[in-house]
């Protein structure tokens, strides 16, 4: 199976620095990495697996105060999708871009820098993605612990701004 030569692969190259790797449905392989090899791993998919295409970036915060971030990196090729996750501390609140080896990575990678507040070093195009220009700092709005305090705009003509 694809899957389990996938799995195989990843151990064999980076032993301990892979923390878990599951087949978790046919065709599915989850992997869980440390950020030390986050970049070779991705690189080693891409060149030894051809998973050019990632489909998107995923951010996860655990409930308010509970633990760090997890960003899941969603790649797929034409036999399999992997996920590769690796968590971001809170305390760190710092994580290294993926563009030098997939630069379609960087629209990603901004909007993890305006909805979560972690800072993607060596991200070619650093600029707020999705936030408005005025947007206050320090206000994430994925993260658990944020509390929405704006206002809602009234608009004239509309009942109770609604």
């Amino acid at each position: 199976m694809k899957e389990d030569l996938i799995i195989n692969s990843l151990k064999e190259k980076f032993q301990t620095n892979i923390l878990e790797a599951v087949n978790t449905s046919p065709r599915r392989v989850t992997v869980k990495v440390s950020q030390a090899v986050l970049l070779d791993v991705i690189k080693f998919l891409r060149d030894d697996f051809k998973f050019y295409h990632l489909s998107t970036i995923t951010g996860l915060d655990a409930p308010a105060g509970a633990g760090d971030f997890e960003m899941q990196y969603h790649f797929a090729n034409e036999l399999a999708v992997v996920t590769v996750s690796t968590m971001v501390p809170r305390a760190e609140l710092k994580m290294k871009s993926i563009c030098a080896i997939i630069p379609g990575a960087v629209l990603y990678e901004r909007e993890i820098q305006d909805m979560f507040g972690i800072v993607v070093e060596n991200i070619p195009d650093p600029r707020p993605l999705v936030m408005p220009d005025d947007w206050e700092e320090g206000n994430y709005p994925l993260r658990k612990d944020w509390k929405f305090e704006r206002k809602p705009e009234v608009i004239p003509g509309e009942k109770n701004g609604s």
